[in-house]
């Protein structure tokens, strides 16, 4: 099939779950249909600056057609925009579609490709509702339109105008359970044809990485490990709280933060910063820490969750967020937490029980082979894909 793939940024470097997800999905995916990657040049989510030339290129095999953001991201204007329209139960439909506009990135050349050229795909993959190229792009393509949400539940999920969107598209692909469960309560019906993929994750060829990057960067053999962005909406102002709480009332371990920041990290003898960090010593990372924490009160799935059982490591969560404790239920890879209380009695339990944190890092393992291979992924896509043509191809002249 010749497919469009919908993405607000796109790249290599990009650190975020809906990009990679793309990312993924379009190099697995490109080896059997004709993609091309429709995005902006933005690198950064918060002002949309422009970073990539505008234009076409091939990047690991994937053709990626890159249009210029029209103005960055004013973020006082957004943020009162904000404050009006979730502060305000009675914000006019206007207001809503304001938001999605000034949340952006504002790309109009990319919507006028899907209106000169949409009819020209089999299908388009829109990624990530809450954005603008995916909000106002979808509806110009909507019988042909295939969404990947990534929904979570935060504030912009309640919007009144999702209602109607949210029944646009002609196929969803839902990262997990809670997920699809979220987005249909919202539509108000059972949304189909849709399939829950997640994301597939290659087997680790060396589970137990040398460590020698490790202790050149002066990092402990006892640490745990926060990987992702360090920033408030992530859960990580919390983390940290509750970390200086543990750690204060005499807990021994480090909490090693791997990721770009947006917060001021205290200055604290058991906290280590390092700040974005490529592959290989992500993955010695995770090889080595004692569990993973993950404190997003907001997620549609948990992309470093999957790859910490990968590893067969533990992981300690935020309950607060439906999908992270659904993942670590299903799995049964993990503790979770709700309060300051139950953070530290659950990440003293994982310290002191080795036995039993290695056998709840090998069932979240046996979980990811179950549930997450690529094979395995890769076949649903293409299960919904087959599903959606078919039902167009139904459809009368």
């Amino acid at each position: 099939m010749k497919l469009a793939f919908v993405v607000q940024r796109y790249g290599a470097g990009i650190a975020g779950g809906s990009e990679t997800h793309c990312r993924e999905l379009a190099e697995r995916l490109g080896f059997r249909h004709d993609i091309t990657v429709l995005t902006t040049c933005a690198r950064d989510y918060v002002t949309w600056g422009n970073a990539y030339p505008a234009g076409s290129t091939v990047e690991n095999g994937v053709r990626v057609e890159r249009v210029p953001v029209a103005r960055p991201r004013n973020l006082k204007a957004f943020a009162d925009l904000s404050d009006e329209v979730f502060d305000d139960l009675g914000s006019s439909p206007e207001q809503e579609e304001a938001w999605f506009r000034a949340n952006g990135p504002d790309a109009p050349a990319l919507l006028d490709h899907l209106r000169a050229h949409g009819a020209e795909y089999d299908l388009v993959l829109f990624w990530a509702y809450r954005y603008a190229p995916t909000y106002f792009g979808l509806p110009l393509v909507a019988d042909r339109a295939i969404l990947v949400p990534t929904a979570e539940e935060d504030p912009a999920i309640d919007l009144d105008v999702l209602q109607e969107f949210f029944a646009r598209p002609a196929g969803y692909l839902f990262l997990t359970p809670e997920e699809e469960t979220l987005v249909s309560t919202r539509a108000g019906r059972r949304l189909q044809p849709a399939r829950t993929i997640g994301i597939g994750l290659e087997p680790e060829r060396d589970p137990r990485a040398d460590r020698t990057a490790l202790d050149r960067l002066g990092i402990p053999s006892d640490y745990v490990l926060y990987l992702g962005r360090v920033d408030r909406n992530k859960g990580c102002a919390t983390l940290l709280e509750y970390f200086e709480e543990y750690a204060d009332s005499g807990g021994q371990t480090t909490l090693v933060l791997a990721g770009p920041s947006t917060l001021m990290v205290p200055q604290h003898p058991r906290i280590r910063t390092l700040g974005y960090v490529e592959d290989d010593l992500r993955h010695t990372l995770l090889a080595h820490t004692r569990a993973l924490i993950v404190p997003s009160p907001y997620e549609s799935l948990s992309i470093v969750l999957l790859e910490a059982w990968n590893h067969g490591v533990p992981a300690l969560v935020n309950a607060r967020c439906r999908v992270l404790e659904g993942q670590v239920r299903r799995a049964n890879g993990g503790l979770h937490y709700r309060s300051s209380r139950e953070f530290q009695e659950a990440l003293s339990w994982l310290l002191s029980h080795e036995e039993g944190r290695r056998q709840i890092g090998e069932q979240g393992l046996a979980y990811v082979e179950h549930e997450y291979r690529w094979p395995t992924v890769l076949e649903r896509v293409e299960d919904l894909m087959s599903e959606v043509s078919r039902r167009r191809s139904a459809r009368p002249a």
